[in-house]
């Protein structure tokens, strides 16, 4: 009994035990319930990022080719909305895009007229440290100057710039042991106000990209110096580094524009914004704003090859698969902005909500402390410009470039042309038999708004009437390709135009405008017909989609249909020679004419020794009569009703659209 009573005594205390344990864990428990939590919960943060891009040296509201105030052009502008846009909001950073520094002839002047010498500032790069950049990237245009400029101009930026995609040509055949040319990425710890209005720190990681084909477009300036890497694979080689080390939002700013096929490799928005860890994309290279701004723009920026919508596609959030996103036009005539919510889980910062917006600098004044700081550097250019080198006999005007052929291309090609007549007579005897043809391309049709056209009156032209006329700083080329090239040329250039149905009576538009008109090349020397009652015959990236349509017809040389087989000289430039558009049959010819000689150089010697000419078309192409009476309709500025005579095909209906483009009838029934 006394071993029994021992055990009952020990089971009751072991009781007893348990129970004021779990009394006491109760009266914790409750304390606890009755007390405020000490554990403390982040409260969200708001973060702004503004963009600009693709500025192009558009430092002032001012057009140096009309020689007038252009209020929807200027990065001094744009400063004025970057100060009323970062006094909205506690938490903010503002970055550039890329395409800075080549454009306009202040771009031209600084580079190659009165280049930039060590320590002095790029009047851009002044612009920009006024402003308080605290990122940018490159574009492929900061390339056109060549490496060593690139550096002297960025040398005095207060703020850092990255790309990881362009690394060092080592010459080796090792791609795992390149070396980035430029800091790929950057890791930025930013102070920042959250909701409740304490100071906390988030770490903003940025990485910049550039578009691969800068090596084709640039090879001059670039072969065996860098090579260019894949963006999307780049990104996800990088992306998962940076949130490794720390990365709170990752920012891609890309150098990328947007195109619904998924191969592409310049313009790579889409597939980017699937790369997992990316947080926010501002973009560009497209001279497009997004979120667009009327559904036709939309359309145009995110149909896929079959003209469908891509899905994924937010316009009224701004997002792309989820992921917030901006681009911002061109010439700093817009502020991009995302407005980022961050709200902290498991100790992780998380982007909870977003919105991306723009906002139009046309009716702000500029800021006067940005304009002060350039205006030396545009008076000289504009005493650059204003140099006298010859007179025109007529008005010369790009109003109608896109539909028949057109005095302000035919300049162009007559010069490059005349060059490379001299050229072979001097240095290539052995071509002197090859026919030569002459390519240009309307580069102001309204790519950037209902203002750029040119337009040059009767009388004298200057530097500025060149530069007005060949907007770009390429270099000369001259490739042998056979007949059969030519027309699969003139095919591409074809896809500008949308197809016709003859046996519709309603309005239907003939201009694509997701076709650059860059790509749209006129070939002088032969004489051709497009048919747009086909389709096109190859994709806006030049792939085939159509191969059994041909649209040129009646494609003679002398008179006779061209010879597939027979060689011809083309003289075209840079870019297109290296594979810039992605015609089909060029990229790889050989170069009878490799010439450093700037194209608008060429077009000013032409002009100086002619010292007069006579801008007329030689009519050798035309869109295709059709035989029904279909209402096909073209947009333009609506200055172009003046220069409408009573032999013209065209009548102007009278209407406009949203963004200020005249609607005008072609008439093909003839």
């Amino acid at each position: 009994m006394k071993g029994n009573k021992s055990k009952a005594f020990k089971i009751l205390s072991s009781t007893l035990a348990v129970s004021m344990l779990l009394a006491a864990v109760a009266s914790s428990d409750a304390d606890a319930a009755s007390k405020p939590s000490k554990t403390k919960v982040q409260s969200p943060v708001k973060l702004r990022i503004m963009e600009t891009t693709d500025v192009h040296t558009n430092l002032l509201d001012f057009d140096y080719y009309k020689n007038s105030v252009a209020p929807k052009l200027g990065l001094a502008k744009t400063a004025t909305l970057v100060k009323s846009a970062r006094s909205e909001v506690k938490n903010s950073v503002l970055v550039d895009n890329g395409d800075l520094i080549q454009g306009t002839p202040l771009g031209t002047y600084e580079a190659k007229i009165n280049p930039l010498k060590d320590g002095e500032v790029h009047p851009a790069i002044k612009a920009m440290n006024i402003m308080k950049y605290d990122m940018a990237t490159l574009g492929n245009h900061e390339f056109n100057y060549g490496l060593d400029y690139l550096d002297e101009v960025y040398d005095d930026a207060k703020f850092p710039f990255v790309n990881a995609n362009v690394y060092v040509d080592d010459h080796d055949k090792n791609p795992k042991n390149d070396k980035n040319k430029y800091t790929p990425y950057k890791i930025v710890n930013k102070k920042v106000k959250d909701e409740s209005g304490k100071t906390t720190t988030i770490k903003v990681g940025y990485i910049g990209f550039a578009p691969p084909q800068i090596n084709e477009w640039d090879k001059a300036n670039l072969d065996g110096k860098v090579i260019t890497k894949n963006i999307v694979e780049t990104a996800k080689k990088y992306v998962p580094d940076m949130k490794k080390k720390g990365a709170d939002v990752v920012i891609a700013l890309a150098h990328s524009g947007f195109n619904g096929n998924l191969d592409n490799t310049e313009d790579t928005i889409y597939s980017l914004s699937k790369v997992s860890g990316i947080d926010a994309i501002t973009f560009s290279h497209t001279h497009k704003v997004f979120p667009a701004k009327d559904v036709a723009s939309l359309d145009a920026l995110f149909k896929d090859s079959n003209g469908q919508l891509l899905p994924g596609v937010n316009n009224d959030k701004g997002t792309i698969n989820g992921v917030p996103a901006v681009q911002a036009g061109y010439g700093g005539g817009n502020l991009g902005i995302i407005d980022l919510t961050l709200k902290k889980e498991k100790g992780k910062w998380k982007v909870s909500n977003s919105q991306s917006s723009t906002r139009a600098i046309e009716t702000v004044t500029a800021d006067e402390t940005v304009a002060n700081a350039v205006k030396a550097d545009h008076e000289a250019t504009l005493k650059y410009v204003n140099t006298p080198i010859g007179k025109t006999t007529d008005d010369i005007y790009s109003y109608f470039a896109l539909v028949q052929d057109d005095p302000s291309v035919q300049v162009v090609t007559n010069a490059q042309k005349w060059y490379v007549e001299k050229y072979i007579a001097l240095n290539k005897p052995e071509f002197k038999n090859l026919p030569i043809l002459s390519v240009g391309a309307p580069f102001k049709a309204g790519r950037n708004g209902v203002d750029e056209y040119t337009e040059i009156k009767k009388g004298d032209l200057t530097i500025r009437s060149a530069g007005d006329l060949y907007l770009y700083d390429n270099t000369l080329k001259a490739v042998k390709v056979k007949g059969s090239v030519v027309k699969e040329w003139i095919e591409m250039s074809a896809g500008k135009f949308n197809t016709i149905d003859p046996t519709k009576t309603t309005e239907q538009q003939l201009i694509n405008p997701a076709f650059p008109v860059y790509n749209f090349d006129i070939i002088d020397g032969v004489e051709y017909q497009i048919d747009v009652t086909k389709p096109a015959k190859y994709g806006i990236d030049g792939k085939l989609v159509n191969p059994t349509s041909s649209r040129v017809v009646n494609l003679n040389y002398n008179g006779k249909p061209i010879d597939p087989e027979q060689e011809f000289i083309v003289v075209t430039n840079n870019y297109r020679a290296n594979g810039g558009g992605n015609f089909p049959g060029i990229k790889g010819s050989q170069l009878v004419v490799d010439s450093a000689d700037e194209n608008r150089q060429i077009l000013m010697d032409y002009i100086s020794e002619k010292k007069e000419i006579t801008p007329t078309a030689d009519g050798n192409w035309s869109i295709a009569p059709i035989s029904q009476n279909v209402n096909v309709t073209f947009t333009t500025s609506p200055k172009a009703e003046q220069y409408i005579t009573k032999e013209s095909p065209f009548s102007y209906t009278g209407k406009t659209e949203l963004s200020g483009f005249g609607i005008f009838n072609i008439n093909l029934h003839r």
